[in-house]
């Protein structure tokens, strides 16, 4: 929820926050002073080969979300406000979520660290830079790119085709002027000149590396068996062939480490990596999910947009990897995002329409059903706005109680979780806690991967069917040929719709994906499945909202939120 003139900026309530040493808050987590490496006051890295053995194994809690509109519907303020309401009862909690990526805290979304009295701290410092894993990620992805440069430069002993590199270089940002450019111009001593571009780093293959190694050695291996390009009689190369995957394991050795901050309320959050779930798989990292298990009763994670993308991303992809399976799933829908997915302009949002909230359900019934599909039973969480009102809320509570499904309103944005804002959520989430379904993935990893892809467009998005571009189809005989069908899928997709066109809302039925490219990504262990017009390196919006942040006379940020 967004500050009006009459309460303060989410910015203004971090500041006024009483933040506690980080030693207090790991001391409060289980974690020893000997696994700590400090960022100053309110940061550190968790050394977790460091941590007892003997731990527990926490239940995760998958927070996920219909479809959200461009305005954001709080996803992350909810995840952070349930975890603070599951502490209040008395429950031995953690956070794992996502680091922010600079792109879209500059560009229209600005942070990413939950609102108002729900939030994790210090919000500033995680939304700008935090402790460089970001730039550790950028640096060893482009490493990469430098060392393929030079070893065409320098003979090409591995007879790279420089005009099939697949490889992109990336920065954390949106540029879009950057996503096709040309590299190795001003002749002989400047490099082999071909076609390059840039990705922003949240989409690359070293990211999604990144966030499903289990540990060192893992992140080492995966990184080696990363696919680059092809040689001139359309070989895969990688990256052990290069034998590059020990200095990008390198550059990354402190990255690896999950982060510990606190939220609002004090309790520990684990915040550690970031792809993006629209074009990659949604997910913070197996390693701070896994050691918040150890550490806690209930872990409370967040897959990125709707249930469509991150949800089944988190149990098709991360979930298969490791044993991450939630044993709880909550669904944050809005009644002002009901209200846009049932036909109401955007800036009509305000004004109470329950017929429009009622026809919008048709958007969050088809997530429910993915979830159940999933094997659980979802959570509705309503995440409160200070415009809704009670004949909206009593109707939306009302249509889940028709359908089935627990359900509250959690007012965490205004009161906090670590108020008695998110209380009745919490008891609705114990409950499916002492319930839970088996979790499963959607579909058999021996399905050819074509079958994969309509599985996911049939059974989640209530497509009809897939087209599949000439280029996507002669990809599909390369990976055949490679041994690769056989690997997860990882839709790329808008996260506006169900469909591959972002204006179709509400829950269109009837219409075709398109795919127009097959990315193996061999390191993380996938096939990117790209659709419609989604870019990989996304631009800035007409008003971007870098131009309204700064810094003020103590030299603290401003205009982040």
């Amino acid at each position: 929820m967004s500050a009006t003139a009459a309460t303060p900026s989410d910015l203004d309530i971090a500041r006024a926050a009483t933040l506690r040493p980080i030693e207090e808050i790991a001391a409060s987590a289980g974690i020893p002073a000997e696994a700590l490496e400090l960022y100053g006051r309110y940061k550190a890295k968790v050394d977790v080969g460091r941590l007892p053995s003997a731990l527990g194994r926490g239940k995760v809690v998958l927070v996920s979300a219909m479809s959200p509109t461009a305005a954001g519907e709080g996803k992350s303020t909810l995840t952070v406000g349930l975890a603070d309401s599951l502490a209040r009862a008395g429950k031995r909690t953690m956070v794992a979520i996502r680091e922010p990526s600079l792109g879209p805290v500059l560009g229209m979304k600005g942070g990413a660290t939950g609102g108002g009295r729900s939030q994790v701290l210090p919000m500033d410092d995680i939304n700008l830079h935090f402790t460089g894993d970001f730039h550790a990620i950028t640096s060893a992805n482009n490493a990469l790119c430098a060392l393929v440069d030079n070893h065409i430069f320098q003979g090409n002993e591995l007879g790279i085709d420089p005009r099939r590199i697949t490889f992109r270089r990336v920065m954390d940002m949106n540029d879009r002027s950057l996503r096709e450019i040309v590299v190795g111009l001003g002749g002989p001593a400047q490099g082999v000149p071909r076609q390059d571009g840039f990705d922003i780093t949240v989409a690359s293959e070293v990211m999604a590396v990144f966030c499903l190694a289990s540990s060192a050695t893992d992140l080492t291996e995966r990184l080696g068996r990363i696919t680059f390009g092809y040689t001139y009689g359309r070989k895969p190369v990688t990256v052990a062939d290069l034998g590059a995957q020990g200095v990008m394991a390198m550059l990354l050795k402190d990255a690896i480490k999950p982060n510990l901050v606190q939220t609002l309320a004090g309790t520990p959050a684990l915040v550690h990596g970031g792809p993006f779930a629209n074009i990659a798989h949604g997910c913070n990292s197996v390693i701070a999910t896994t050691t918040a298990r150890r550490l806690a009763e209930i872990v409370v994670t967040e897959a990125g947009f709707g249930a469509d993308l991150g949800a089944e991303k988190f149990v098709d992809i991360k979930a298969r990897c490791a044993d991450v399976a939630p044993s709880a799933v909550v669904l944050v829908a809005t009644v002002r995002a009901l209200k846009l997915h049932g036909g109401v302009p955007a800036d009509r949002l305000g004004e109470p329409d329950v017929a429009a909230l009622e026809r919008g359900t048709a958007n969050l019934a088809r997530h429910i059903a993915t979830v159940r599909k999933l094997g659980l039973d979802p959570v509705i969480a309503v995440n409160r706005f200070t415009t809704d009102t009670a004949e909206e809320l009593d109707a939306l509570l009302v249509w889940c109680a028709t359908t089935g499904v627990r359900a509250a309103v959690a007012d965490v944005w205004a009161r906090g979780g670590g108020g008695d804002g998110g209380d009745d959520l919490a008891r609705n989430v114990l409950a499916a806690l002492d319930e839970p379904g088996t979790c499963a993935p959607l579909y058999s990893l021996e399905v050819p991967l074509d079958e994969k892809i309509r599985t996911i467009v049939r059974e989640v998005y209530g497509g009809a069917d897939v087209e599949f571009s000439d280029s996507a189809r002669k990809q599909f005989a390369q990976i055949r040929e490679n041994g690769w069908e056989y690997l997860p899928v990882c839709m790329a997709k808008t996260q506006y719709s169900f469909s591959d066109d972002a204006s179709l809302l509400g829950a269109p039925e009837g219409f075709t994906v398109h795919v127009r490219e097959l990315r193996p990504r061999t390191g993380a262990g996938f096939i990117v499945a790209v659709t419609g017009s989604l870019m990989t390196m996304p631009g800035l919006p007409k008003h971007p909202g870098a131009l309204k942040m700064g810094l003020d006379e103590d030299g603290r940020p401003v205009g982040l939120f």
